[in-house]
């Protein structure tokens, strides 16, 4: 453990002391693109966050690599490698996008190489477990293609969800850290040398998510761009690669005892089929959900919008950081939910505190639709907005005036910003923002 938790600080230090002169040279090489209509943020922000990201999952390995106990993983397995490989060409073609905007259909057949580099190099699913049926062999074939299709899935999908600062790096931090524990369960509890790359893989995700985090945090002084999402996607369905198609579960031997006893001892069995899922359960919704949306419309389902689940937050009425941390809240419930059923399924206590937590995760979703007014005496603890409103009241506007004015306030959010204008995001793209209103001042005297 001490091993996998020096991996995690060294990528996430490298990472984080990267981001900075990334995002100096991001500026130079022009990789701000304009406010787009579907944008969130108000200033053109440099992307290529990906390019640090890369580099802590470099140190990460290498510093695994000469440890003494992770060592064997390296030298028993070629799945770090293939891992490698792949993330260095999904890595090029995102730094390519993020740089001169490539077309979809060829960063989806990039995503197609990328995992079959890494199928090429032994990192791949060999069988699955079926419940009811027990573990069934694939062939070449058929292990090719559904390692494709997971990899090409779970790339998208995070890329999808990369609409708000900070959103994408930490949905991905919290699946990650699910996974490592379930992965180190497998190895450590039940031994298993084979689930040992996946939790080196999950430890490396988390070091490289914490480390981009705090530069990514809403106002986002730099955005990971599909450089770094396709990235962050690629390891994470790399890890559940390795531990669902590599890890044999008849090497656990919990077909013992009673019917009902074997029943609850082969769920972490069959958890690896549901885990790779979980973990990208509010991604691949959100996918889902663009793909209909735009293919009922008649347009190309890789066509750009403003119907994300995240933008639909921000409508509902939630700020930047709260729909934020909803999306976190259910990411961390459905991850460690699973988790959670899989260490014990035969306890309600787990099924109750998930049904609880969903109910709170609801009414924290629907809040903005409530105007709560508190009481006369408690106003004075509460944010203004809950307070009861005195004096003179404003004159009523009619119903056109009100729809006029939602809809100016709709276009001045969507209105680009010209480079070196301030906005909502604190810093903008050359200088601070108290640079920037200084310089106004004083063109305005």
């Amino acid at each position: 453990m001490r091993e996998y938790l020096l991996t995690l600080c060294i990528t996430a230090a490298v990472t984080y002391l990267l981001t900075g002169p990334v995002r100096k040279f991001a500026i130079v090489a022009g990789a701000m693109p304009e406010i787009r209509a579907r944008d969130v943020h108000r200033e053109p922000t440099p992307r290529l966050g990906g390019i640090a990201m890369f580099f802590g999952l470099c140190a990460g390995l290498l510093v695994a690599d000469h440890l003494k106990n992770l060592n064997e993983v390296f030298a028993k397995s070629n799945e770090p490698r293939a891992l490698l490989s792949g993330a260095a060409l999904i890595w090029l073609i995102g730094v390519l996008d993020d740089k001169f905007e490539i077309d979809a259909l060829i960063k989806l057949g990039g995503q197609m190489i990328a995992a079959g580099v890494m199928v090429m190099q032994g990192l791949t699913i060999l069988w699955l477990p079926v419940p009811g049926v027990g573990t069934v062999s694939l062939t070449p074939w058929q292990g090719t293609l559904l390692t494709v299709a997971l990899v090409v899935i779970t790339i998208n999908a995070v890329n999808f969800v990369d609409g708000l600062d900070g959103l994408a790096a930490g949905m991905v931090c919290i699946a990650s850290a699910a996974f490592f524990m379930y992965a180190y369960r497998i190895w450590y509890g039940y031994g298993l040398e084979a689930a040992a790359p996946a939790t080196l893989f999950a430890a490396v995700l988390m070091g490289m998510c914490l480390g981009f985090l705090p530069h990514n945090m809403h106002p986002a002084r730099i955005f990971m761009g599909d450089s770094g999402s396709m990235l962050i996607g690629l390891v994470l369905a790399a890890g559940a690669i390795s531990v669902t198609g590599q890890v044999d579960p008849d090497a656990m031997n919990l077909f013992s005892g009673s019917e009902r006893a074997t029943v609850h001892q082969t769920v972490p069995v069959y958890i690896p089929l549901l885990l790779p899922l979980t973990i990208i359960a509010v991604p691949a919704a959100d996918l889902v959900l663009a793909i209909v949306r735009r293919t009922w419309r008649g347009q190309s389902p890789f066509a750009a919008d403003r119907g994300h689940l995240h933008h639909r937050l921000l409508e509902i009425g939630h700020s930047h950081s709260r729909a934020v941390l909803i999306m976190y809240f259910w990411s961390a419930l459905i991850a460690f939910g699973t988790l959670g059923y899989s260490v014990n399924s035969a306890s309600m206590w787990i099924v109750l505190g998930i049904v609880v937590l969903s109910a709170v995760g609801l009414v924290l979703l629907l809040l903005p639709r409530f105007t709560p007014r508190a009481p006369q005496w408690a106003e004075s603890f509460v944010p203004p907005r809950y307070r009861r409103r005195r004096g003179t009241a404003a004159k009523p506007l009619p119903a056109a005036a009100y729809a006029g004015s939602g809809q100016a306030r709709q276009e001045e959010r969507r209105t680009p910003v010209v480079a070196g204008v301030s906005g909502v995001n604190g810093a903008t793209a050359i200088g601070t923002r108290a640079r920037m209103e200084r310089r106004r001042t004083e063109s305005s005297r």
